[in-house]
């Protein structure tokens, strides 16, 4: 134990339980510093230090910050599964309807399409091979599991075509987020009246972009 974590008053996990309060500690810390900076700032030691642990003993518990945040990937997206049921169910079954409460869904889950936006492009260009096999068989899971939903509300859809589905959402999504979230300099630009129309609209834009992508899947079998 370091001197950090004494003054902490950090007691190492002895059990399951205790390890994944720690865990979840480690977790939040994450959560709050996405709200201040990007991902692509936000180092191990700068997380070691927000959650009150040496960095050594934050790795007892995930050996990379980019571990940290696939956990927090893949329990957001999870969460939102859940919460998606919950919407999805008061919806009409039009595919109008179903895109829609879709891309309204995600606009209101700016720590998840954060993460998604920064998993190609950052997170995953620092980890093991076992650390990725680890977090894409979860992440998989999670994905077919929001493919089967999906399927529940568009039947007509076959299982690859909701899985295609899928994958195309968190590519918009990625894709997207940024753009529709530029940085104070961008955003002022675009306020010069020739650059009105470069401003995006995530939850409208995706909306959009998948009632197309349901469209042609539907209609390509």
């Amino acid at each position: 134990m370091t001197a950090d974590d004494k003054a902490a008053g950090f007691q190492r996990a002895r059990s399951a339980e205790q390890r994944e309060i720690r865990k979840q500690a480690i977790l939040d810390a994450a959560t709050q510093l996405l709200t201040e900076m990007p991902v692509s700032e936000i180092s191990l030691r700068e997380l070691s230090r927000r959650v009150g642990l040496s960095k050594t003993n934050v790795v007892r518990y995930f050996e990379t910050r980019e571990a940290v945040f696939f956990e927090l990937l893949n329990r957001s997206l999870a969460q939102w599964i859940d919460d998606l049921t919950a919407e999805l169910a008061t919806t009409e079954g039009s595919v109008t309807a179903v895109t829609d409460t879709l891309a309204h869904s995600l606009a209101r889950r700016p720590l998840l399409c954060d993460l998604f936006s920064a998993l190609g492009s950052e997170l995953e260009r620092n980890i093991s091979a076992e650390s990725a096999r680890e977090f894409k068989l979860a992440h998989v899971r999670l994905l077919r599991a929001l493919a089967d939903l999906l399927r529940r509300h568009i039947t007509a859809l076959t299982p690859d075509a909701a899985r295609e589905l899928v994958s195309l959402t968190v590519v918009c999504t990625a894709g997207l987020w940024p753009f529709a979230h530029p940085s104070e300099a961008v955003a002022e630009a675009q306020r010069h009246p020739e650059l009105t129309d470069t401003k995006v609209d995530f939850a409208e834009m995706l909306g959009r972009t998948l009632h197309l992508l349901v469209t042609g899947l539907l209609r390509t079998g």
